[in-house]
């Protein structure tokens, strides 16, 4: 299972949300590109990088950042955020990004996404945001009426490689992730599922494991040290 520490990006700084809520925002570094360091010698091969104005306001305030963690970690990173149309893909991709996380618009617009993922393959992934079973969009304020379920059997059907499913209901309350959840989408779909929202300690890790998942996202858990990087990574291994 691969681990993706997250960086969530808002102002050129990482922060963190509680719940998704923009209005309950911690910022925890100046410089995300140094956070991106530490994955790295952590042993990390892999980011979750989100701009969460871009997933706000659908535009991309936070790419020269993104781009700097790129070129400054090395690693493998996936983004996420205000990305709806194909001049965003381009433009990330063409700068090195190895993965672009299609949300709001894969909900809103099927053929477009069945386009990408034509046009860009594996390079594609959707991010699916679960509130109260429904997918929610536009930075999680908005919700869409979409079955979850009936949406990953959709991307899958397209052609998509890999979802990244978060509970909205778990994110960054530190109270554990949804493994009932991960296990039910492992079992329906044979898609790359990675977990997100809540995983909060090794234990979470070692579960999500078990559920021979592709990845799991660790992010507020990461900031406050409740879960140490290094040894999440063996686990995870």
């Amino acid at each position: 299972m691969l681990l993706f520490p997250a960086i969530d990006l808002v102002g050129g700084k990482a922060v963190r949300l509680y719940k998704g809520d923009y209005d309950q925002m911690t910022v925890y570094s100046d410089s995300p590109w140094e956070v991106a360091l530490d994955f790295a010698a952590c042993g990390c091969k892999a980011i979750h990088v989100v701009d969460l104005e871009g997933a706000r306001d659908g535009n991309t305030p936070n790419f020269e950042t993104v781009i700097k963690i790129k070129k400054e970690s090395g690693l493998f990173v996936e983004i996420g955020g205000g990305i709806r149309s194909f001049e965003v893909i381009d433009k990330y991709i063409s700068a090195g990004v190895d993965r672009v996380i299609l949300g709001t618009v894969a909900a809103e617009d099927p053929d477009f996404t069945a386009e990408a993922v034509r046009r860009y393959g594996e390079k594609i992934a959707v991010g699916v945001d679960i509130k109260d079973g429904e997918v929610a969009t536009r930075g999680w304020l908005k919700r869409s009426g979409i079955d979850a379920f009936a949406f990953c059997e959709n991307m899958q059907s397209i052609g998509v490689k890999t979802i990244i499913c978060t509970d909205i209901s778990k994110d960054g309350a530190m109270k554990g992730t949804n493994r009932e959840l991960y296990k039910e989408l492992s079992e329906k779909f044979s898609i790359n599922i990675t977990a997100s929202g809540g995983v909060s300690s090794l234990d979470d890790i070692h579960a999500l494991r078990k559920l021979d998942l592709y990845g799991a996202i660790i992010g507020k858990a990461y900031y406050t040290g409740d879960i140490d990087l290094r040894k999440a990574e063996e686990l995870a291994r």
